[in-house]
């Protein structure tokens, strides 16, 4: 694939962004550098799904049950790492789209079940090559040799990060639910916790 030539408009923008890594803050934090490259990723697929009526948050969920589905309503958020309130109003949405079924089974009412539909399912072969094309041009000009190390680097901090948080659980330290963190910012004291 060749590499498309930019207009004026994002050429500047590509530059700025470029200037501001390398000469603005080039010892910045390696978590603002990842912030920057993952949205970079999520603005190019974006791009590409809005040509199949798909947003990104909506990939988000597909590409969790395209690994397997029937899975509950709090399994799917913890796969896709958001938090219930937004995966019930995605699901909803994805369901009006018909993408998914949400189903409880007769002996436990309690679950919901997410399941894709036959819409939702044939979506895969429409949208994960788009993700495969940007990985691609993400990596263009990047020796296979750095793109292994930087593989590895990223997963040892997703390992170093994901046992920082059990560690954190453990001195009874936790990532707030939107509602108790918009009550944190806005002054109010904390709710008590159940149990």
């Amino acid at each position: 694939m060749s590499e498309a030539p930019l207009g004026p408009e994002a050429a500047a923008q590509t530059a700025a962004i470029l200037k501001h890594w390398r000469e603005d803050v080039p010892d910045d934090r390696l978590g603002q550098l990842v912030k920057d490259a993952t949205r970079s990723f999520q603005r190019a697929l974006q791009i590409r799904l809005v040509d199949h009526a798909v947003s990104f948050g909506h990939w988000a969920f597909l590409r969790v049950l395209w690994q397997g589905d029937g899975i509950t309503q709090r399994a799917l958020s913890e796969r896709a790492g958001v938090m219930e309130p937004t995966t019930f109003a995605a699901l909803k949405a994805m369901e009006q789209l018909g993408y998914v079924e949400r189903r409880q089974t007769e002996d436990n009412r309690k679950n919901i079940y997410v399941h894709l539909t036959a819409t939702g399912r044939a979506l895969k072969d429409k949208l994960v090559p788009l993700a495969v094309e940007i990985n691609e041009i993400a990596v263009r000009g990047v020796p296979a040799d750095d793109v292994a190390t930087t593989r590895r680097t990223l997963l040892s901090i997703i390992e170093n990060l994901a046992a920082d948080e059990l560690a954190c659980a453990d001195r009874e330290r936790r990532l707030p639910s939107t509602r108790e963190l918009s009550s944190i910012v806005a002054g109010r004291p904390k709710r008590p916790s159940a149990g």
